[in-house]
C-alpha cells in the first residue's frame, strides 16, 4: 500500500510537534523515520495509526483519505517499544487476540496465528507465557500479533530499544527478513542511525518537527543537504572546523590555517563550517591542507584514531598503522574531496 502525507501538522497547545510534513511511502517499502528525541517521528507514526488526531493536513492510504478514520478501521499493525503482551495469555493466545476481537472463527485464527508464529520463528513456544520468553522472543510475538490481521501498513515505534546490543542486531535483521517476506509497507521509528542505515530502503531524517532530507542511507551520508544531516549520520561523527571565506579560500577562525576550496558559491567574508569526515583525512607530509598536532590517540580494533589540534580547534583523524605516532607529534593532513563539505554557519545549509 502507498502512503501519502500532505502538509501534516500536529500541535499540542502552543507547541508544534510536526510542522507541514509532506512525504510519500511507496508500496512495499521499509522506511525509517530517524531523528533525535523530540523531533516528531513518533508523533508522525501515531498520526498515521490514528492514535493521535491531526491538527492540519491529510493522510492517504492509496487513494483513500484516512485522516479522520478511527484506528481500528485503518488496517494498521502496531508494534511499540513496550511490547504490551498480555501476561495471562500464552504466545498463541496473544497472537490470536486481534482475530478474536474481529470474531474470526477459532479454527481459522489458530491456523493464521500458527503461520505467523512460524514466520517470526516463535512456533516452538506457543504454549509459553510472556514471562517465560526472552526480550527478543517477546518482540517476535508482538510482531506476529501485529501481522496476523494482515495489515495494510506495519508501524514499528522504537521496537528494539529494550534489547541488548547482540539481540538488537539479530532482531533488526529479522525485521528486514519478515518485511521482505510479507511485502507489507513498513515504517520504522528509531533514533539509532545504525539501525536505520542497515535495514531500510529509505530514511526520512527529521529535526524539530521538520523534514531535513529523504534518501537511501548512502546518499544521506555522502550528499547531506545541511550541517544537521552531516552531523547526525556517521560514527565517528563528522569533524567541524569554524572559519570564514577569504579570497575564495577557507580560513580558520584564528587565522592559523587556510584550505583551498573549489566552490563557486562561496562569498567573500562568509562565515562557514568546514565539515570533514574522519575517513576523508589522509596523512601526507608532501602535499597537505592542514598541519596538526596529536593530542590523543587510541585504537579501535584494527584502526587507530587520533584527536589532533588544528590551530585552536580539535578534529578526529585516522592514523596509519605503518607508522608509530606519539602524542605531541606534528602531522600533515590532506583532505579528500569525498567526505569534505562546506556549510553556511548562519543557516546550516550546504554551500
Amino acid at each position: 500500500m502507498r502512503v501519502k502525507i500532505e502538509h501534516l501538522t500536529k500541535r499540542f497547545d502552543d507547541a508544534v510537534a510536526v510542522d507541514d510534513f509532506n512525504m510519500t511511502f511507496e508500496d512495499g517499502e521499509l522506511v525509517a523515520l530517524l531523528g533525535p528525541s523530540g523531533c516528531g517521528k513518533s508523533t508522525t507514526l501515531n498520526m498515521l495509526s490514528g492514535i493521535l488526531p491531526v491538527s492540519e493536513g491529510h493522510i492517504y492510504f492509496d487513494d483513500d483519505d484516512v485522516t479522520n478514520v478511527p484506528p481500528q478501521n485503518r488496517g494498521v499493525g502496531l508494534v511499540f517499544q513496550n511490547y504490551a503482551l498480555y501476561p495471562h495469555m500464552t504466545v498463541l493466545e496473544n497472537i490470536c487476540f486481534p482475530l478474536e476481537i474481529k470474531k474470526v472463527p477459532k479454527e481459522e485464527r489458530i491456523k493464521k496465528a500458527t503461520e505467523m508464529a512460524k514466520l517470526v520463528q516463535i512456533d516452538k513456544y506457543l504454549d509459553r507465557k510472556p514471562k517465560a520468553l526472552s526480550g527478543g522472543q517477546q518482540q517476535r510475538v508482538a510482531i506476529a500479533r501485529a501481522l496476523v490481521k494482515t495489515p495494510r501498513l506495519l508501524l514499528l515505534d522504537e521496537p528494539l530499544s529494550n534489547l541488548d546490543a547482540r539481540l538488537r542486531l539479530e532482531m533488526r535483521e529479522e525485521i528486514r527478513r519478515i518485511q521482505q517476506e510479507t511485502g507489507v509497507t513498513t515504517i520504522f521509528v528509531t533514533h539509532d542511525q545504525e539501525e536505520a542505515m542497515s535495514i531500510s530502503d529509505k530514511i526520512v531524517l527529521m529535526k524539530d518537527g521538520h523534514l531535513q532530507q529523504v534518501s537511501d542511507a548512502q546518499t544521506l551520508y555522502d550528499d547531506p543537504h545541511n550541517e544537521f544531516v552531516a552531523s547526525f549520520l556517521g560514527n565517528p561523527p563528522i569533524n567541524k572546523l569554524y572559519g570564514y571565506i577569504k579570497d575564495g579560500n577557507f580560513v580558520l577562525e584564528d587565522g592559523s590555517a587556510t584550505v583551498k576550496v573549489n566552490n563557486p558559491n562561496v562569498k567573500e567574508g562568509q562565515t562557514v563550517v568546514l565539515g570533514i569526515r574522519p575517513e576523508a583525512t589522509q596523512l601526507n607530509d608532501k602535499e597537505h591542507d592542514l598541519t596538526a598536532v596529536i593530542k590523543q590517540r587510541y585504537t579501535m580494533g584494527k584502526e587507530e584514531l587520533a584527536f589532533v589540534n588544528v590551530g585552536n580547534q580539535t578534529i578526529r583523524v585516522y592514523l596509519s598503522s605503518d607508522y608509530q605516532y606519539a602524542v605531541g607529534d606534528t602531522v600533515y593532513i590532506k583532505l579528500r574531496q569525498k567526505g569534505s563539505f562546506l556549510f553556511d554557519r548562519e543557516t546550516g545549509a550546504r554551500i
